[in-house]
C-alpha cells in the first residue's frame, strides 16, 4: 500500500514539474511549450507510457528507488530574451514546483492531526510531502540532464553550447544507471535521501 501511495503521488507531481517549465518559459519569451499544446494541467498531454508509468512502477515494485519522468516540455532556449539566464531560471522552475508541493504535503498533514483527525488526510500529506522532496532533490543533482546541470551549463562557453545540448539530451540513461548503482553499492545518496526524509517526517506534529 506504501508504493501505491507513493506511486499515485509521484505522477501529478512529476506532470506538474514538466508543465512548470513550460509556464516560465513562455513568460520570458519562448511559446514552443504553448504552440505545441504543454501548457495545459491534463495529464494525456504529459504522460509518457514508459517513463511516468512504467518506469517508476517497475521499479518501485522491484524494491528500486523510485524513478520516472513525463513527456519532456520543448524550450527553445534561443527564444528566451536572455538564453543565458533565464534558461537557469526555466530548468530550476520544476523543483521549485516540487519544494512548494512538498510544503503544501507538510500543510496537510498539520491539518490532519491538530484538527481533522484524518488518516486518509495524513496519508495524502505524507505522500504528497514526500514523493515532491525526493523529486526536488533529485533533480536539483547537477548532472545533465537534471534541472541541477542548468548551473553548469552557464559555465559552459557559448561555442560549446550546441554539443553540449546534444550530449545532455542523451544523458537520461546514465543518470538511471547511477541511480541503480548508488541504491545497490554505494549508498552515498540512498542515505542522504533517507535523512532527508527523516527530516521531514520529525517536522510532523504529534
Amino acid at each position: 500500500m506504501t508504493e501505491f501511495y507513493f506511486f499515485l503521488a509521484i505522477i501529478p507531481s512529476v506532470i506538474l514539474h514538466e508543465v512548470s517549465h513550460g509556464w516560465v518559459a513562455n513568460y520570458f519569451g519562448d511559446p514552443t511549450a504553448k504552440n505545441n499544446g504543454r501548457l495545459t494541467l491534463n495529464p494525456l498531454a504529459h504522460i509518457d507510457p514508459f517513463g511516468t508509468v512504467l518506469l517508476p512502477a517497475l521499479m518501485i515494485f522491484s524494491g528500486l528507488p523510485a524513478f520516472g519522468y513525463a513527456k519532456p516540455v520543448p524550450v527553445n532556449v534561443s527564444r528566451l530574451r536572455n538564453p543565458r539566464t533565464q534558461s537557469l531560471y526555466v530548468s530550476l522552475a520544476g523543483p521549485l514546483v516540487n519544494i512548494i508541493l512538498s510544503a503544501l504535503g507538510w500543510v496537510l498533514t498539520y491539518i490532519a492531526v491538530k484538527y481533522a483527525n484524518s488518516a486518509l488526510l495524513l496519508d495524502i500529506g505524507v505522500y504528497l510531502g514526500l514523493a515532491n522532496l525526493v523529486l526536488a532533490v533529485f533533480n536539483l543533482i547537477p548532472i545533465p540532464p537534471l534541472d541541477g546541470s542548468a548551473i553548469i551549463e552557464r559555465f559552459v562557453p557559448r561555442q560549446h553550447l550546441p554539443a553540449y545540448y546534444r550530449m545532455r539530451a542523451r544523458a537520461l540513461p546514465v543518470v538511471m544507471v547511477l541511480v541503480v548503482l548508488d541504491f545497490l553499492v554505494f549508498h552515498v545518496g540512498t542515505n542522504a535521501l533517507y535523512d532527508l526524509e527523516t527530516w521531514w517526517i520529525n517536522l510532523i506534529p504529534r
